[in-house]
């Protein structure tokens, strides 16, 4: 916030320097269209002072406005837009209607207004490059108005020299120019007023959100996720499905989630994340084997197949099975972890166990997610179904 503010008086300090500049080069050389520009660097001067109001009234904080006062800036990125139309009328009305006289050329002059153009374009890029940083929809439509300004600048300079040559270049110059300050003006305008109509977030910027919470094991389904900017701030709310099974739990889900998306996604004010039960019409059970043919396997971590099935809650009928090689077998540390948070990636529910894991590191990786544990006395993968599909421990 500071440094946005830093810059916004800097920016006021560029534009009273401008206007001094031209004011002195309108004096020598009589120039209308250096008189032009004169008016054109008081209409910066006032955006400018309109950035500045707009960044210090983004930062105050008010019970009437619980969400914060950060669209000011928007506003000011509007009105910031609205005066480089007023700026394209001006010099248009100036190319059409001005009449020619008697200007006083000289190098002096000449480098007065390269110098008037110069200065903008060096501040533009510093702005632009804060205004980036910062998410400063303000700041990057002054860098804009910069931009427009030093353009304005060049037409001041050709007219200049076409007035030494006695070829009058300004008015097409000028109505040249013209174009590019209403492309600009255009593009800051229906910026801000997407922010103002609450417009959502970049497509971009919401799949890449998605993919962080669908990557989270205890998230079952996304089903809302949007966004909006609001100033240099961006909001986000999702509404989403745990298998956690309390308040606890998915109050870790949801730190883990804001954090990992903080972490990716800047200029974040708000995360909302709204949790609801996940109903369950499906159980998929893990259970380790020994073999492929279906014998469970005594220990966890080093069995060298899973049992993966799935089974419908209404009827106990298994939907899916398959047989998958443990990935983790050839590591040396942690590999009940890594096993545990291999099944926990695949979306299990409940593992089937003969190792009891209490107190151990899978143990506190299914936890985390909500993966439930049960004992099986069972010596057979159908065994140990059967035995869920009944009701029994096994």
């Amino acid at each position: 916030m500071k440094t946005a503010a830093r810059v916004a008086w800097a920016s006021i300090a560029v534009n009273i320097l401008l206007s001094l500049l031209n004011l002195f080069i309108a004096f020598a050389s009589g120039s209308l269209a250096v008189a032009a520009e004169m008016i054109h660097n008081v209409v910066d001067l006032a955006a400018s002072g309109a950035v500045l109001a707009g960044v210090k009234i983004s930062e105050r904080k008010s019970r009437a406005f619980p969400y914060g006062l950060y669209k000011v800036e928007n506003m000011v990125a509007v009105a910031v837009a609205m005066l480089i139309f007023f700026t394209g009328y001006e010099i248009a009305k100036q190319a059409m209607t001005a009449t020619i006289k008697p200007t006083t050329v000289n190098v002096w002059i000449l480098g007065g207004v390269v110098l008037s153009a110069v200065i903008p374009l060096a501040f533009s890029v510093y702005e632009l490059r804060v205004g980036r940083m910062l998410n400063s929809p303000s700041l990057m439509a002054d860098a804009h108005e910069y931009r427009t300004h030093m353009l304005s600048s060049g037409i001041v300079f050709l007219a200049l020299i076409g007035q030494e040559a006695g070829i009058p270049l300004d008015r097409y110059a000028a109505l040249a120019i013209v174009v590019f300050i209403a492309k600009t003006g255009w593009e800051l305008l229906s910026g801000g007023m997407r922010v103002l109509l609450d417009a959502s977030l970049e497509a971009d910027t919401l799949e890449k959100v998605r993919a962080i919470i669908a990557a989270e094991p205890a998230v079952t389904t996304i089903r809302s996720l949007v966004g909006r900017n609001a100033g240099r701030y961006r909001f986000l709310e999702a509404e989403v499905a745990l298998h956690v099974d309390n308040l606890e739990k998915a109050h870790a889900v949801s730190q883990r989630i804001e954090k990992a998306i903080r972490a990716k996604i800047p200029h974040l004010e708000r995360v909302l994340l709204h949790f609801e039960p996940q109903v369950r019409t499906h159980l998929t059970y893990a259970v380790p084997l020994k073999d492929a043919a279906g014998s469970i396997s005594e220990h966890f971590g080093e069995a060298p197949y899973f049992a993966l099935v799935t089974i419908r809650t209404n009827d106990g009928r298994i939907e899916n099975q398959e047989i998958l090689a443990n990935p983790h077998t050839k590591i040396e540390r942690a590999k009940g972890i890594r096993v545990s948070e291999w099944l926990v990636s695949l979306k299990t529910d409940v593992v089937l166990l003969r190792e009891d894991l209490q107190g151990k590191g899978p143990a506190y990786v299914f936890a985390d997610a909500g993966v439930e544990t049960r004992m099986t006395a069972a010596k057979t993968l159908s065994a140990a179904i059967l035995d869920q599909e009944n009701g029994s421990p096994g």
